[in-house]
């Protein structure tokens, strides 16, 4: 299994003004001994090309790759035409920096909050994501939702989004046990669609169960740890990640010796 750490996880010393990217990155190369990077855009300071340049760089000297760039504040629909507008545009500038970046994966929330869908809603979502995945494969990366909020965390609309959208560089986020219907098999429904996941402190007692069902899909991509309380995130994100990785571990050694 590869892993990373996203940068989510330092929000709390982000805000406080005691973490920035290039800290972040210091810290999962040589605190968590990774050379993935999990990168949250609201870390970054500018979609400036000479600053996105320069933490390529910092990466690249650290022999660091990008596995998952987690975009905000670019959500695919809104009911606000000039929202909707403002989205699309925060969408392309991030595009661009997962490409400056090397990223192989990029988040990009579906957005509407509410769980049902509407059709124009849904046909808006399925053309944009066709235009996201069209630009993504031209620069090598994928693109798509992550089940993070509103109409995300419903698994039909994310099977009828995939299915609609057709493209080898679309998939999802994953994000374990953050479904609002249909919860018991949200996770087991979608696991086939994901090119990346988030792993939260509060799936971690249940992770075993989610680890089995990546494995069942034949999944490639990273286990991604996720941490969100803002506090003891240095000791909380380290608990995390060597329990995750201790049953990951564990698991392989039963099936080796046929438990």
């Amino acid at each position: 299994m590869k892993y990373t750490i996203a940068s989510y996880s330092f929000n709390g010393l982000h805000r406080e003004g005691k973490m920035d990217i290039f800290h972040y990155l210091e810290t999962v190369k040589y605190r968590y001994h990774l050379n993935s990077a999990d990168i949250w855009n609201m870390m970054l300071d500018s979609y400036d090309e000479d600053y996105l340049k320069k933490v390529r760089e910092a990466m690249d000297e650290k022999d660091m790759y990008l596995a998952n760039l987690c975009v905000d504040a670019a959500e695919v629909w809104d009911v606000d035409p000039d929202a909707r507008k403002q989205w699309y545009e925060n969408g392309l500038k991030n595009l661009r920096a997962a490409e400056i970046l090397g990223a192989q994966t990029v988040r990009i929330d579906m957005g509407g909050r509410d769980l049902e869908m509407t059709d124009e809603q849904f046909e808006y979502t399925v053309k944009r994501y066709q235009e996201y995945a069209h630009i993504a494969q031209e620069s090598g990366f994928m693109v798509g939702p992550e089940n993070h909020w509103g109409a995300s965390r419903v698994p039909e609309n994310i099977r009828k989004v995939y299915e609609a959208v057709d493209h080898p560089s679309f998939g999802i986020l994953l994000h374990f046990d953050n479904w609002d219907v249909d919860k018991e098999n949200g996770d087991r429904l979608c696991a086939k669609y994901a090119f990346h996941t988030h792993l939260a402190a509060w799936v971690i007692p249940n992770c075993e169960e989610k680890l089995q069902i990546l494995e069942d899909v034949g999944y490639k991509g990273h286990l991604g740890i996720e941490h969100h309380s803002g506090i003891n995130e240095f000791s909380q994100v380290e608990w995390q990640f060597a329990t995750a990785k201790n049953t990951w571990i564990n698991m392989q050694t039963k099936k080796k010796v046929g438990i």
